[in-house]
């Protein structure tokens, strides 16, 4: 072969070669070709947290009760709500902030709350509030209280009717005006069906202390008290445990505290319906009908189901029982009003309904 054949033969191959270069890809099948990046989850359509007061989770009352709400309503929108615990009322502000910045909707529980809450909704307008127990004057906070002195009213009839040695106690937790309204109705209910029970009052200074609970109910037994009426949040805990060991009755709060006692001796419970309250704030939420303002405050009673009694124990007898509906019916109806303060009770005429 000439030189001259060797070159046009080289041209050739190179020739080729480019134009095996320039040739389509063999199409890939669905298999072979490589997966596109999978898109990042989208983020929850809705947030929201509840900032707890000093008697914390675990206080088998009104936290417990409220964080229950929350829970259902995370629950049904596939949801995992924010927690944060208050071990002193000075976590308040910096815990409502804290929470404010990782949700759209912050929710606090107690009275305690309500100058908190009044600064923090301040400092951030662009985002939603709902407080339980008191009435924050603000567009972006949803306010729910309750006619606790209505529950309270049935469980003091009960109490009255109950009592063999006519002297029954009162145990609050501290010495506030929502707290008067347990103590309050209370009283009604006892001097309604036994005008001559005495009922001795005292506070424990606080929600979150079981031994003080204990102390102060079994100073009222002392005094002859064999039903004692509680509304001091984890300070019940101690008055259970009180009528388990000496053999009273107590009346638990917020939810059913049956389950509380070891010897069934919890008489039934003033129910407050906090985990009403909480999912109801979120609802609003969720629904855009959420109205803050003390204008759109909601109070919820015994006709709204707020308020109540329960007998998890199956220790309130049916004549008993009998007694207490007609008194509920007559509330209703608007027959009897309930005194809510101290004021008012000073000048409430017992009612008796047969």
């Amino acid at each position: 072969m000439t030189k001259r054949n060797i070159s046009l033969l080289l041209a050739l191959v190179m020739v080729l070669s480019l134009l095996a270069g320039c040739s389509k890809p063999a199409e890939q099948t669905p298999a072979e070709q490589t997966p596109a990046e999978t898109p990042a989850a989208e983020a929850p359509k809705y947030s929201f947290g509840m900032v707890t007061d000093v008697g914390g989770i675990g206080d088998k009352s009104f936290n417990d009760s409220a964080w229950a709400g929350i829970e259902k309503a995370g629950k049904e929108l596939g949801v995992e709500p924010k927690l944060l615990q208050s071990t002193k009322q000075d976590d308040y502000t910096p815990n409502l902030g804290s929470m404010a910045q990782s949700v759209d909707l912050t929710l606090a529980v107690g009275f305690l709350f309500e100058d908190a809450m009044k600064t923090t909704a301040d400092q951030y307008g662009d985002k939603k509030f709902g407080v339980i127990d008191t009435v924050v004057d603000k567009p972006n906070v949803m306010s729910i209280t309750f006619k606790e002195h209505e529950g309270s009213f049935l469980v003091g009839l009960i109490a009255g009717l109950t009592t063999k040695t006519n002297t029954v106690g009162f145990v609050g937790g501290m010495d506030f005006p929502t707290i008067h309204k347990f103590e309050v109705g209370y009283i009604a209910g006892v001097k309604s069906v036994n005008p001559n029970a005495k009922v001795i009052v005292n506070y424990t200074g606080a929600f979150d202390n079981p031994d003080k609970g204990k102390e102060v109910a079994l100073a009222q037994h002392q005094q002859g008290a064999d039903v004692i009426f509680h509304a001091s949040g984890s300070c019940g805990i101690g008055v259970i445990q009180a009528a388990d060991e000496k053999g009273f009755w107590a009346i638990g709060v917020d939810q059913d505290q049956a389950k509380e006692s070891k010897n069934n001796k919890v008489l039934c419970s003033m129910i407050k319906r906090v985990d009403t309250a909480t999912y109801t704030v979120i609802q609003a939420y969720v629904n855009n009908t959420f109205k803050g303002g003390a204008a759109n405050a909601l109070e919820l009673g015994l006709k709204d189901e707020g308020v109540g009694y329960s007998d998890g124990g199956n220790n309130v007898p049916a004549d008993v029982a009998a007694v207490v509906e007609k008194y509920k019916a007559a509330i209703n109806d608007g027959s009897i009003t309930i005194p809510s303060t101290r004021e008012e009770l000073e000048t409430f005429k017992p009612v008796e309904i047969k």
